[in-house]
């Protein structure tokens, strides 16, 4: 598997493909909700298996802290370390930026996954795009020395 920084207009479309089936079709949250107006001032993240795209994330700066966003993977390929994978690379982009937090909306059916990688739950559950969810931060720290 590979993870790469997109930089074409083809693969942010293929990224867009891969969030309209998970969120879209899958949980039902709209097309207005789901594409906003940040798409473009974001970093976004392809994972492919061979040639096929089969995840997605992208990272955003908020108040200088790193958001991590609209992260998914395709029904297929989940629990196969994918997900991880890709919060592990929009870390390596945050530290990059030398921003020292990431937080996330995590879904609450998500939260233990994100609790396993150093996230910490922070104040009460809320609903976004009718989904419960929680916010959820890590310090982040460069592992070299």
């Amino acid at each position: 598997m590979k993870i790469k920084l997109i930089t074409t207009k083809q693969e942010l479309e293929k990224a867009f493909e891969i969030r309209k089936k998970v969120f879209v079709e899958d949980q039902k949250v709209s097309m207005k909700e789901e594409f906003d107006k940040y798409e473009t001032s974001c970093e976004h993240i392809l994972a492919f298996i061979d040639n096929l795209a089969i995840a997605t994330a992208r990272l955003r700066v908020v108040d200088n802290i790193a958001k991590l966003e609209r992260i998914c993977v395709l029904p297929l390929y989940r629990k196969d370390g994918i997900g991880k994978k890709l919060i592990y690379a929009l870390e390596e982009i945050a530290l990059e930026k030398q921003l020292k937090k990431a937080k996330l909306h995590a879904q609450t059916n998500a939260q233990s996954f994100y609790e396993k990688l150093g996230y910490k739950a922070e104040g009460k559950v809320f609903f976004e795009a009718g989904i419960e969810h929680i916010l959820m931060i890590k310090e982040l720290k460069s592992e070299k020395i």
